[in-house]
């Protein structure tokens, strides 16, 4: 398998692909809960994995590129798979039956606080700096704004359901942290090879418990479910795979801080929801906590030899 070794990252590009991913990922949560509408939870992650995966294996053989044949290599893909797809987006998937698209986006934004507390209790890889204190401070300020208390007051309605979303953030932060081990690999390698794994898992379950063929889910279903796999999945894996290895897991998982406003905005023009009148104020504190999570301070000049 081709290695892959990224150059000093131009921090102007991956603030741009950190936009990208907010925005892919932003609309998954709309296209999650126009998805479930028609099509059960396990059958709709399946499917969203396996079609994904068939993307990126097709984008990999047009690049002459084959995944590692190792058995080392996919014991990481499947547990990749498991924290980054398997479980959280089925707990996701299946939440969204009960709680509002913007509920979810808004609960899954805390992956950059779990990532920030995991990395400073566990693998001690990034720095608690006063910058990404900050970062993670406005970040939540700007949550609050765009959300505003009341968005949290039907909060016992679904309790499970929420829970359940707050499970697969911290799986979220989990895989930011472990997809570091696939530094040296081209992002389409852990990509592809995690969404296939998924898809092994997946598949037979969805079968055995929710018997597809016997469906008959809405037009508005299957392409909410297309946009899902497609732009939302396997593009999105492509970049975010990148980013852990350029911005590192916390910068990376600061993209949860665009994705509220991204959600909301989405949201708002595909189910119907509302603004709140201080999203614009919210969006740029987001956008400050982002920058400083994720812009290295300048490097001291060195002196000059006389």
């Amino acid at each position: 398998m081709e290695r892959h070794a990224f150059q000093t990252p131009n921090i102007v590009l991956e603030l741009a692909l950190l936009v990208v991913l907010a925005t892919l990922w932003g609309a998954s949560y709309s296209f999650i809960k126009i998805g479930v509408e028609t099509i059960p939870p396990i059958t709709l992650i399946a499917a969203r994995t396996s079609i994904a995966a068939l993307v990126l294996l097709g984008v990999m053989r047009s690049r002459r590129m084959s995944l590692p044949s190792d058995v080392e290599s996919w014991r990481r893909f499947v547990f990749q798979a498991f924290l980054n797809s398997v479980i959280p987006w089925t707990l996701i998937a299946w939440s969204e039956r009960f709680v509002d698209a913007g509920l979810a986006t808004i609960l899954n934004s805390a992956s950059p606080i779990f990532a920030f507390l995991l990395t400073m209790a566990i693998t001690r890889h990034e720095a608690a700096t006063p910058r990404k204190l900050f970062g993670i401070a406005a970040g939540m300020a700007g949550i609050c704004l765009i959300v505003g208390v009341q968005a949290f007051q039907d909060l016992g309605r679904a309790l499970v359901a929420e829970l359940a979303i707050v499970a697969a953030t911290v799986c979220y932060a989990c895989a930011a942290i472990f997809g570091r081990n696939f530094a040296g690999l081209d992002p389409l390698a852990p990509a592809a090879g995690s969404l296939i794994a998924g898809a092994a898992i997946l598949l037979p379950l969805g079968l055995v418990t929710e018997q597809p063929w016997r469906l008959n889910p809405s037009t508005a279903s299957l392409l909410a479910l297309l946009a899902l796999a497609i732009f939302s999945t396997a593009l999105a894996f492509v970049i975010y795979f990148r980013l852990i290895q350029t911005l590192g897991s916390v910068g990376t998982t600061a993209q949860a801080y665009l994705r509220v406003p991204v959600g909301v905005a989405i949201g708002a023009l595909l189910l119907g929801e509302k603004l709140t009148a201080t999203a614009w104020v919210g969006l740029a504190c987001v956008v400050l906590g982002v920058g400083a999570m994720t812009i290295p301070p300048r490097k001291a000049a060195e002196p000059r030899a006389a």
